[in-house]
């Protein structure tokens, strides 16, 4: 079995290593072929080696070009859409912000926000988050970029006051109409 398998492989490849003949045909024209011409004369052609290419095997990136992304993918990675000096005025505690980043968030990335430190919401590929019924008062707000649910970048913290209308102040209840005189 082994012998008509190699005499298959050398039949096939004797094509490939086959004489190239040219010749001037009775039209004066050039002419290639593998066959030599009865009655004619023919030269012999001798092709240069083919070119070839030693193909590599993939790479597996190694842990090192990991820890490299994961230094800095964006280059700008900020929050926008927040007020600098005064007071975020939002009755229900609900507002967005805007997430500015370099280059685009890559399709495997997903954003989530860090609200005082903690992780807020579900991460999303939308550049616009947002916040709901969040309390009044100060709090920090960050943005980190995950792969996965690995973290690989933060943005700077922002510091920002949440005003929200106090439903309880005497100024927000109706006024009091006087009771009337029975008759």
């Amino acid at each position: 079995m082994r012998r008509i398998l190699t005499c298959l492989l050398l039949a096939l490849a004797l094509p490939a290593s086959a004489q190239i003949y040219k010749y001037t045909d009775a039209n004066g024209n050039t002419v290639f072929t593998d066959q030599p011409p009865e009655g004619q004369a023919a030269q012999s052609i001798e092709l240069p080696t083919t070119n070839t290419v030693e193909m590599s095997a993939p790479s597996v990136p190694a842990s090192g070009s990991r820890e490299a992304e994961r230094e800095a993918p964006y280059s700008t990675l900020q929050l926008t859409d927040l007020p600098s000096a005064e007071a975020l005025r939002a009755n229900n505690g609900t507002f967005s912000v805007g997430v500015e980043l370099e280059p685009r968030l890559a399709p495997s990335h997903r954003l989530r926000l860090l609200l005082d430190g903690q992780p807020y919401g579900q991460p999303s590929n939308v550049p616009r988050l947002q916040l709901i019924n969040l309390d009044r008062g100060e709090h920090s707000l960050a943005v980190e970029v995950l792969s996965g649910d690995e973290s690989i970048q933060q943005s700077a913290s922002v510091t920002f006051t949440v005003q929200r209308v106090n439903t309880s102040s005497p100024a927000l209840r109706p006024p009091a109409t006087p009771p009337k005189p029975a008759p």
